[in-house]
């Protein structure tokens, strides 16, 4: 079979664009409304993408009442997608920082015994100022610190989705016997940052575990994510920077025993879809001229560790003077290198800059036609930038509706995108090897 492309829908509620809350066009359900996330999830199914992929943040996003905030927790979330779905992939956000590894593996075993294999996670380590406060932390933690501690967490977790095997279950009625308690093993990890007893409580699960899917572009990240992802969320502004990313990170892979398709990479695009380039730049327009500046100088602050950029003109052309060496910055370090790199490069202004980050964050962002948008997608899929794509869509339900509708049957009729499930897993809408067999991620001692 020839190779196939994958697509999530990174769900955000109203859309990707900062300003999509407001536009007449995103749908007008409360973000804590069970169908706002379950009608797209059903659009996303109907156009038999891989999985919905849900963010989340552990700190509340004030900027002055001015963005829409307040969604719902994940795991939970997706759960209830579980029984109104049935075949589209579950990937949730889940911090390795912030979280138990105990109740994160019991949390997740759950999810894909209800989705019957759906189940992903996506592993992050919380770069979001002020978290730390949340959770009982006088500071926050550094960069390559919330590293280690990853590292330490998935060898944690890993035995626990190991220690209690389905094959355990006998349930034998009339032998008197439910499990066979010798197939069932103390995980018993005492590492430097976690221990726990285990076993798990909770039996193995259709998939044996989740996906493992990670979303950082750092030197750690990168390292981490050779060991452990199989599905890599990256942001690149560009196809050239993307093309390295994705080079680099399967290389690094080999290391560990892996091949090339054993990781997916999945870069962001935010993709305004219209019937000719006019409309399509229009609908742009209008969600910028809905944007505030407050906002984005929020944003933009966070991504560099606080830094204060609202001294600055918004309509002068931006120098490397403007920010704070970006290597040195222990929030989201790639991504500020890439704000950087991007402004320099096409000598932005402030106010330029911040209208780029409001659709997608730093993510790639592009407006056409139909054929446009796919020949984009394909031209980065063919020459080595990507194995597909995260969907963000600007504007939900309207401009996701446009893309399903119109974008993917153009990638069917080119025989790059399923037109039907060949499986019913996560694991097997990716491609991606069972637990357990070659190719899979190497057991941990």
């Amino acid at each position: 079979m020839s190779r196939q492309l994958h697509l999530n829908l990174f769900l955000m509620p109203r859309g990707h664009h900062e300003s999509a809350w407001r536009h007449p066009a995103s749908a007008d359900r409360a973000l804590t409304d069970l169908e706002l996330y379950a009608n797209a999830a059903r659009i996303a199914e109907a156009a038999k993408f891989d999985a919905v992929f849900l963010a989340d943040a552990l700190v509340a996003q004030t900027n002055g009442g001015l963005v829409a905030s307040g969604a719902l927790e994940p795991i939970t979330l997706l759960s209830a997608l579980a029984v109104l779905t049935e075949r589209i992939g579950l990937i949730g956000t889940a911090s390795t920082t912030y979280s138990l590894p105990y109740t994160l593996a019991r949390q997740f075993a759950t999810l894909d015994h209800l989705s019957k294999g759906r189940a992903g996670w996506n592993i992050v380590t919380s770069w979001a100022p002020q978290a730390g406060l949340n959770y009982g932390r006088a500071t926050d933690i550094g960069h390559g610190e919330r590293y280690a501690i990853a590292e330490d967490f998935l060898h944690a977790v890993d035995k626990l989705w190991r220690s209690f095997p389905a094959e355990a279950i006998l349930d034998d009625r009339s032998g008197g016997r439910y499990f066979d308690p010798a197939l069932v093993q103390p995980a018993d990890h005492h590492g430097p940052h976690w221990q726990t007893l285990g076993p798990l409580n909770v039996p193995g699960s259709p998939q044996g575990r989740p996906v493992y899917v990670q979303a950082g572009q750092s030197e750690d990240g990168r390292a981490f994510a050779a060991r452990w992802a199989e599905a890599i969320f990256t942001a690149h502004l560009g196809k050239d920077s993307a093309r390295s990313f994705y080079a680099d990170v399967k290389s690094r892979a080999a290391a560990y025993g892996r091949r090339p398709e054993d990781i997916l990479v999945l870069p962001g695009i935010s993709a305004v879809v219209g019937s000719t380039q006019a409309e399509a730049d229009r609908i742009w327009e209008e969600l910028d001229a809905l944007t505030s500046p407050e906002i984005g100088l929020a944003r933009l602050s966070a991504r560099f560790g606080g830094h204060d950029f609202s001294g600055l003109p918004l309509d002068r052309v931006l120098t490397r003077g403007d920010f704070p060496d970006p290597s040195k910055v222990d929030a989201s370090k790639s991504r500020a290198m890439g704000y950087v790199d991007l402004s320099l490069r096409e000598g932005l202004t402030l106010r330029q800059l911040l209208q780029r980050l409001a659709g997608a964050r730093g993510h790639f962002t592009a407006s056409g036609t139909p054929e446009k948008v796919a020949d984009i997608i394909e031209d980065w899929f063919t020459s080595g930038a990507a194995d597909g794509f995260n969907v963000m869509p600007p504007i939900l339900y309207s401009q996701f509706e446009v893309f399903t509708q119109e974008v993917v049957p153009i990638l069917q009729k080119r025989g790059l995108f399923r037109t039907e499930y060949t499986g019913s897993t996560l694991r097997e809408h990716f491609g991606l090897a069972p637990v357990g067999q070659p190719g899979e991620l190497a057991k941990t001692a």
